[in-house]
């Protein structure tokens, strides 16, 4: 490493330069034991409103502290190309740190190309390292990404230099208020945007982080589930609407499996297996995360099955069940959640919540076992998404040991 190199820094005017209004352009002279280069700042300026005592515009104003903080990031700038010239060994001169500022005899990635050079490389480990729907999401986030490029700059590509905090809160700010995404949506899509990032930076791709600044947080979500009265009011109810009927019977069906939208959607007969114990199981992958998912079939999802058997639409699609699209599912357990009196925001996904809740943990599976059969790549996933309904099972324990301990006053006495 290259070592004691002096490094000026300093702005000034070009008066033999003045633009239509008037106006002075401000340069960035560089100085390298004692060599000098010169960089245009692309900023004009009246020239009384030049400190050169300060080397800064004068004044408080918005327009003056724009300009500032512009003038300031400059600086910053090559001082952390000079850093990473330094790191690298290179022999650095005024005219090199010019070079490597200006991104001159250095190829300069774009954004999409960044995303690129990441989903190629996803997609080749899809089955190894990532599941397919992590692949599609990070696809899904590109599309976004371009599509708020095209609206706020006309543009559907830009250099990863021009990247800046702004960039990354006014993306946030679209993906709320144009694309309908709630707070947790939009942050889990700025996250994956965020590993780009990291890796350009980490590839020297892009100079300065632009989330160094960002701070996020995801919001605490209502954790929704159907009681046991709930569940049992759905599975008796009387329903004459055939699709109705359909979405009633797909919903129960996951609450007595626990399998997602996307898994039940493709489940097939081959999946459908003779498990340890002589009885039939459900033994299919995830696809959220590729991770083996073995679930005993209780007799509730079996009769389902049975209804079922040799339906017209299921056979032709070579599925066990006939699975509409999920839109259509979410659309019409609205009306399903009316009907039965049930006062909760009905999706599909509370169906595998239902499962996990109200028909293994709280009669007593072992939350093992319950991470098992949701397909969880880690028990801390189980852990942290059951955790309020774990609370409330250790409560209510505690109630009844507290009932058998301290019933009454001769059996507290005789404990103590």
């Amino acid at each position: 490493m290259i070592k004691n190199q002096s490094l000026g820094l300093l702005f000034y005017l070009r008066k033999d330069k003045r633009n239509k209004v008037g106006q002075v352009p401000i340069y960035l002279r560089l100085t390298v034991d004692g060599q000098r280069a010169n960089i245009s700042t692309n900023r004009y300026i009246d020239l009384e409103r030049w400190n050169d005592e300060a080397d800064k515009v004068r004044g408080s104003g918005e327009e003056s502290k724009s300009l500032n903080h512009y003038l300031d990031s400059l600086k910053n700038n090559v001082y952390e190309h000079h850093r990473i010239l330094l790191e690298k060994g290179k022999t650095i001169s005024a005219e090199t740190l010019r070079n490597a500022v200006l991104g001159i005899g250095e190829k300069r990635y774009t954004l999409v190309e960044a995303f690129d050079y990441h989903n190629k490389q996803m997609k080749e480990k899809v089955g190894i390292d990532f599941s397919s729907a992590t692949a599609i999401r990070y696809g899904t986030i590109l599309q976004h990404i371009q599509e708020f490029m095209r609206s706020k700059y006309r543009v559907s590509d830009m250099p990863l230099a021009d990247l800046s905090y702004k960039f990354i809160t006014d993306l946030e700010h679209y993906l709320k208020t144009v694309r309908k995404c709630n707070h947790n949506s939009t942050l889990k899509y700025i996250r994956n945007f965020r590993k780009i990032i990291t890796m350009t930076v980490a590839n020297n791709w892009l100079v300065k982080d632009p989330f160094l600044q960002y701070k996020s947080r995801l919001q605490d979500t209502e954790f929704i589930y159907l009681t046991v009265e709930e569940l049992e009011r759905m599975k008796n109810k009387e329903i004459s609407i055939p699709r109705l009927n359909l979405v009633r019977d797909l919903f129960v069906f996951s609450c007595y499996t626990g399998l997602a939208y996307v898994d039940l959607e493709k489940l097939t007969h081959n999946e459908i297996v003779i498990g340890i114990d002589g009885e039939k199981w459900i033994h299919t992958y995830r696809t959220k995360t590729e991770v083996k998912s073995n679930i005993p079939l209780l007799p509730e999802a079996l009769a389902i099955i049975e209804k079922y058997k040799g339906d017209i639409k299921a056979a032709y699609n070579e599925r066990l069940l006939p699975v509409m699209s999920n839109q259509k599912l979410n659309s019409y357990l609205k009306e399903l959640a009316d009907i039965c009196e049930i006062n909760k925001n009905l999706t599909f996904h509370v169906a595998r919540k239902t499962f996990g809740t109200t028909v293994l943990l709280n009669n007593d599976v072992p939350i093992e076992s319950v991470s098992r059969m949701l397909g969880h790549s880690d028990i801390r996933t189980t852990q942290k998404s059951y955790a309020k309904v774990m609370d409330k099972k250790v409560s209510d324990d505690m109630s009844s040991l507290k009932e058998k301990l301290y019933g009454n006053k001769t059996q507290r006495r005789h404990i103590i």
